[in-house]
């Protein structure tokens, strides 16, 4: 499943995020890159322990705490702190797919990565390129979003980021380990949750079909988790 979330950040907290990280230090975006990656990858990218990155990451989280649509998508068990990318000058990343377990620098934290997130922070009109071209049984989606907006989609997933041929693309991208592994039970449970919001709204949450939906949803939500 792929998703488009709008709005996760506020155009005043794009502004002051990107007014942020557009002055901290950045290294070459390979720092946090395996073999493969490696090869097909030129970006840069703010270090994983700058101060300014977990600043700006753990207010991300906070947003995306605060997001229904996130957390009924993702039913997220564990986050990586937020990352964050620059694109300039014909800088791209070619064909790769994400690592299947992540584990942050210092620290016996790890995730298993079920689902890649990109949150844009450029606006689509401040830059030519920087498309993210996702593969998978979907098709083939190339995705520019609005600032603030973010894509979701499953880690397992062949994707790449065409060259920047003017302007800047700034992005933060992350992993999450949902409770869910299958994307398959994940995008059922994501439907059904998306169908009784839209009964409870039509009729009312009392409703006898909306109970009985609830409860569906809640006993194959117990029988998938993984805590």
């Amino acid at each position: 499943m792929l998703l488009h979330l709008p709005q996760v950040l506020t155009s005043e907290q794009v502004a002051t995020f990107r007014q942020a990280i557009d002055a901290a230090e950045w290294i070459d975006g390979n720092a946090t890159s395996g073999v493969q990656s490696a090869q097909a990858k030129r970006n840069e990218q703010l270090p994983e322990g700058s101060p300014v990155a977990r600043q700006v990451g753990d207010a991300i989280l906070d947003a995306l705490g605060a997001n229904p649509l996130f957390i009924a998508a993702a039913l997220p068990l564990k986050v990586f702190p937020p990352l964050f990318n620059r694109y300039a000058g014909g800088h791209e990343f070619r064909n790769h797919i994400d690592n299947g377990v992540r584990t942050l620098r210092g620290s016996n934290f790890r995730i298993r990565s079920d689902l890649s997130a990109t949150l844009f922070l450029s606006s689509p009109e401040d830059y030519d390129g920087g498309e993210l071209s996702i593969e998978d049984t979907f098709g083939t989606e190339r995705v520019k979003l609005a600032a603030g907006d973010m894509v979701l989609y499953p880690a397992s997933s062949l994707h790449h980021v065409t060259p920047v041929t003017r302007g800047v693309r700034v992005s933060s991208f992350f992993w999450i380990q949902s409770m869910i592994r299958s994307d398959a039970d994940r995008s059922t449970l994501f439907q059904l949750d998306q169908t009784i919001q839209q009964l409870a709204t039509e009729k009312s949450q009392s409703d006898p079909a909306v109970i009985q939906l609830t409860g569906i949803y809640h006993n194959l939500l117990r029988r998938w988790a993984e805590l």
